[in-house]
């Protein structure tokens, strides 16, 4: 009988133990930390002139104090000056995945920031920023506010992955659905060939939805906003670059076929659409020379800058010298490369076949493809 009460005994001092330890430890709320009290860097009121394919700015700040003596969690956010970070406009969370009191951000990241506080490209402003501390739960926001003056680059902050023509004034009209796509020839540039007439346009990074549209004026690259055309009909190539915030028109005042023999354009590709430069049923004579007939040809592009001053182009082939081409030859050797004025270097050859023929031949400048070209025999 003793021994039962001892055992009952010591299992309700050990229930007794875990039912006090317990209420202990809920007496401690091991998720509480407390706010930054002190931002080290940047200082408060500095100036960046902003590099987004170099610069960087480095954040410091104090650490913050956890009640377990734990890690601390913390996260950088950026308003706008007039904001107070109830909806920030970015939160960073610092380097270690939050763990550390230091961040280091991207001038092209701070150039995002600066564009969403509405500073426009080429002005200067100001957003600040402060720091948060917790352990996942029970945010903690520093007193302490810093400010930051930015100067924007010419170049916007974010570059569509894609980007489309689009209104009254193009050869597919209003439909976004139905919008040309540019190609896209470096990172940010894009460029079109294309018919644009009296009316209204503008760019869009896509054509569904409800896309971000772009617009031009003096050769600047706007946010929103229509392009009005007038004076005509006419064909460009519009080449717009997202880095430095530009837009270029060329007008395409011919495209001919240039006969290396010859040293002529021997006839002209007129304009169809989408891009494409068309010649049907043109002859070809190939020109008779003491070691046999010569095949060569390429491309002359007469053009006219914004200026109104008129210059000439050529296009032709990524070889210096060629052979003439069969039923087997890849698609890469009618690829279409801009090229030096020369007579007989970088030139193409017709087939042997087309000597005294009629051709139809497409030069196809759009989107669908690298730019290229297709001769056919009749």
């Amino acid at each position: 009988m003793q021994h039962l009460i001892y055992k009952v005994s010591f299992t309700c001092l050990l229930i007794l133990s875990v039912i006090t330890g317990c209420k202990k430890d809920k007496g401690l709320d091991h998720t509480q930390v407390s706010a930054v009290n002190t931002l080290f860097a940047p200082a408060n009121n500095v100036f960046a002139k902003l590099d987004p394919k170099a610069g960087t700015m480095d954040f410091q700040w104090e650490q913050a104090r956890a009640a377990d003596n734990g890690v601390v969690l913390y996260e950088v956010v950026f308003d706008k000056t007039s904001g107070d970070f109830s909806n920030p406009l970015f939160s960073y969370a610092s380097e270690g995945n939050g763990l550390y009191n230091k961040l280091g951000l991207s001038h092209a990241e701070l150039n995002k920031i600066a564009a969403n506080a509405g500073i426009e490209p080429l002005s200067t402003g100001k957003i600040k920023w402060t720091v948060r501390s917790s352990k996942g739960i029970n945010v903690q926001q520093s007193a302490q506010v810093r400010t930051i003056e930015l100067e924007r680059p010419a170049g916007f902050s974010e570059i569509p992955a894609d980007l489309y023509l689009t209104g009254l004034a193009t050869e597919t009209g209003a439909d976004l659905s139905t919008a040309r796509q540019f190609k896209k020839t470096a990172t940010g540039v894009f460029e079109i060939y294309t018919r644009i007439k009296d009316g209204t346009y503008n760019f869009a990074e896509r054509n569904s939805g409800t896309p971000k549209t772009f617009s031009a004026e003096n050769g600047n690259l706007k946010n929103l906003g229509q392009i009005t055309a007038t004076g005509g009909t006419k064909v460009y190539r519009i080449k717009v670059d997202f880095n430095s915030a530009s837009v270029t028109y060329t007008e395409i005042s011919s495209v001919g076929l240039f006969l290396s023999g010859d040293n002529k354009v021997i006839f002209e590709l007129p304009y169809t659409n989408n891009g494409q430069f068309v010649a049907t049923d043109a002859a070809v004579a190939f020109k008779q020379e003491s070691w046999g007939r010569d095949e060569r040809y390429k491309f002359q592009m007469k053009v006219k800058n914004q200026e109104g001053v008129s210059a000439t182009e050529w296009l032709g082939s990524a070889n210096s010298d060629n052979q003439p081409p069969t039923a087997d030859t890849p698609a890469p050797y009618f690829y279409i490369n801009a090229v030096n004025n020369s007579q007989y270097d970088f030139a193409f050859k017709f087939i042997k076949a087309a000597d005294n023929k009629k051709v139809d031949v497409n030069l196809k400048l759009n989107a669908t493809s690298v730019y290229t070209h297709t001769v056919t025999v009749k």
